[in-house]
């Protein structure tokens, strides 16, 4: 009975320390990051794990201390986004967990109330960020005539890539459409001599779809040694990169050849 009990507690912390370097991967944190926090939480949950992180799976294994029982499970990763917010709830409940003896239904729990945390409304999103590409613009020298052209063509790219994305297209293609589209709408008023410096909203209309945080995380797993996931994500920040520039220059093609 005893070694029952063992066995499927560590089939319970084993599945709960997936799902939680699941969460953090795919929300945008870094290789080291991921495995401090799941070695921590194991360690708060009186466990020693061996652990495999790729850009796209997690392998944990758990190992008793008689030897006699582990748990080993592969996970896949759901697509990589960014949700600074997932990231420091679970830092926090990793503390939780090493500091007050949090239990492993607590932690999930807490993961439970992590995933259902609402986002934040869209017309939030499209405005701050179109505030924020005007923002960029008047950074660059541009006058408010520029900043307004600036704040329309981010707000339509960043529309179009939530549609694209809500309809599942591939995810570079996604960028492209946004590109195309933010960049399209900025060329229209350099082609029309609309405000002084028209290339001024221009060259920031697309600023909003740099790939800042896999560019980042590609840095620091590869001054890490997690040489794999860095050159993975660095090459997904070239992709995003490239897309990006096919979006400008197909319609630098369209406005002025």
């Amino acid at each position: 009975m005893k070694t029952k009990t063992l066995k499927e507690d560590a089939q319970s912390a084993g599945n709960i320390l997936l799902e939680t370097g699941a969460m953090l991967m795919s929300s945008g944190a870094s290789t080291h990051r991921t495995r401090l926090t799941l070695e921590r939480i194991a360690h708060g949950l009186g466990y020693g794990i061996e652990l495999l992180i790729t850009q796209r799976a997690l392998m944990l294994t758990i190992i008793e201390k008689d030897q006699q029982h582990f748990f080993s499970r592969l996970k896949r990763i759901s697509p990589h986004g960014v949700n600074f917010r997932i990231v420091s709830g679970i830092s926090h409940l990793s503390w939780n967990v090493l500091e007050e003896n949090w239990t492993i239904a607590q932690i999930a729990d807490e993961l439970k109330r992590l995933k259902s945390l609402p986002h934040y409304p869209r017309l939030v999103v499209l405005g701050l960020v179109g505030l924020a590409g005007a923002a960029f613009c008047r950074l660059f020298g541009g006058g408010y005539t520029e900043m307004a052209v600036a704040f329309v063509a981010t707000v339509a790219g960043l529309f179009i890539r939530q549609e694209a994305m809500r309809v599942k297209f591939n995810p570079y293609l996604c960028v492209f459409f946004a590109a195309f589209t933010a960049s399209l709408i900025a060329g229209l008023a350099e082609h029309f001599h609309f405000g002084t410096e028209p290339d001024k909203a221009f060259a920031t209309s697309v600023l909003f779809l740099v790939p800042g945080v896999p560019l980042i995380n590609s840095v620091t797993d590869l001054m890490d040694g997690n040489i794999q996931n860095g050159m993975v994500r660095a090459m997904n920040g070239l992709m995003i990169a490239f897309s990006i520039a096919m979006g400008l220059y197909a319609a630098k093609m369209i406005l002025f050849f």
